[in-house]
């Protein structure tokens, strides 16, 4: 099985993560998707397999070599991200030779150059693609597929000199929970690498700081037409709030090591209303800021209308780059086993968030690398098959290299 055929494979689970169910995992297709995998695992000859009650599953490819080689860790998520549907995901592959692909003739969906030009780089390759009506998720079934595909390529091929390996597939990544219950002592490896990573070449060590906010509004219902200086309406004061924030500090209006505030969800009516956003910034400081701010913008509207406002902010993870940077040979590493594989390393921030940002302040040190896909979370997504290709011989040359 080629590590195209076990991707199209993992794209039929629906596994999309769901913040409001309080469990662990989110939802019990992660916890399918991960049993599906242990007999897998098992058919590959791995050993130490381990499927917890939260659905984290650990393996072990043993050493076939007696030098002193630390031990190598490749962690990849089960869930996508519960901005799209992953729900009967219909994925086709198609030889990209420039222009617009069209995704759903019916609907008149297209993925274009013009809006997407990034697919420009890809011109004369084999593309995956969805059907227009969910996303295609290979964030992050990209990067389990080239992790296990590398497993068995090493397993297939003993010649090939390594250390112990181990690795590891997490749920509720996508909502910020990834690593609530990961055992990095069980996991027992020295450094690993998060295979979670966009375009090929992408190798990354620093990521933003985050947190989320709900901020809840409460207001007084009574009849409108006798409203005059009784009401209080929950929704229209959210809505004044929303716009509080700046609108250049969105995301759709920042880049490279800019912060923003996101609002993700909203509902409301007169009587109560929220809004739920997520908050990132790669300067710890300004991160902080940030929710300084959430809160002073509460404090003005309480102060206008008292009583109806409260934030709920939660930390989230944190920018690994303070834990990374003092092991430069972990990078190094990677930038040789991408550079061996014919890849250009592309090493910069992180506007995002990956498990292991928080595994790397759980005592695990742990960069990001590219596992080929692009336009994340909605119908664009798109994996160019080089790209998944060369993910997996990344792994491969990652753990051959250790054992030079």
């Amino acid at each position: 099985m080629t590590v195209v055929d076990r991707f199209l494979k993992y794209v039929t689970f629906d596994t999309q993560s769901d913040d409001t169910t309080g469990t662990t995992p989110s939802t019990p297709g992660q916890r399918v998707f991960a049993e599906a995998l242990v007999e897998e695992l098992s058919a590959l000859g791995l050993e130490d397999i381990s499927l917890d009650d939260n659905s984290y599953l650990m393996a072990t490819l043993p050493a076939n070599t007696e030098k002193k080689v630390p031990v190598i860790g490749f962690i990849a998520h089960l869930d996508t991200s519960p901005d799209m549907s992953g729900k009967n995901v219909n994925p086709r592959i198609v030889k990209y030779e420039g222009g617009n692909v069209i995704l759903n003739n019916e609907e008149n969906i297209v993925l274009s150059p013009e809006q997407f030009p990034e697919i420009n780089d890809y011109i004369g390759q084999d593309i995956i693609v969805t059907d227009g009506k969910t996303l295609l998720g290979a964030d992050d079934k990209g990067g389990v597929a080239s992790i296990i595909a590398a497993m068995a390529y090493l397993k297939e091929h003993p010649e090939v000199e390594h250390g112990k390996i181990r690795i590891a597939f997490t749920p509720d990544e996508e909502i910020g929970q990834g690593a609530d219950h990961f055992d990095v002592e069980k996991f027992g490896c020295e450094f690993a690498y998060t295979i979670d990573g966009g375009q090929i070449g992408e190798l990354e060590f620093e990521n933003f700081n985050a947190a989320s906010a709900k901020i809840s509004f409460k207001g007084l219902n009574v009849h409108p037409g006798y409203a005059k200086d009784k009401m209080v309406n929950a929704a229209q004061i959210a809505a004044e709030f929303a716009m509080m924030l700046p609108a250049e500090q969105r995301p759709e209006h920042t880049t490279g090591y800019e912060g923003f505030y996101h609002l993700i969800g909203m509902s409301g009516t007169v009587e109560e209303a929220s809004l739920s956003y997520i908050i990132r910034d790669h300067n710890r400081n300004t991160f902080e800021k940030r929710k300084e701010y959430i809160q002073a913008l509460v404090n003005v509207m309480n102060m206008k209308y008292p009583g109806s406002t409260v934030a709920v902010v939660k930390d989230q993870y944190y920018n690994m780059r303070e834990v990374v940077e003092p092991r430069m040979e972990i990078i190094d590493l990677a930038k040789s086993a991408m550079e061996e594989a014919g890849v250009v390393p592309l090493i910069k921030p992180i506007r995002g968030g990956t498990d292991g940002a928080r595994l790397s302040f759980m005592g695990l040190p742990c960069p990001n690398i590219f596992a080929g896909g692009l336009n994340f979370h909605g119908r664009y997504e798109f994996l160019p098959v080089k790209s998944l290709e060369k993910a997996m011989e990344t792994v491969i040359n990652i753990s051959r290299l250790a054992a030079k």
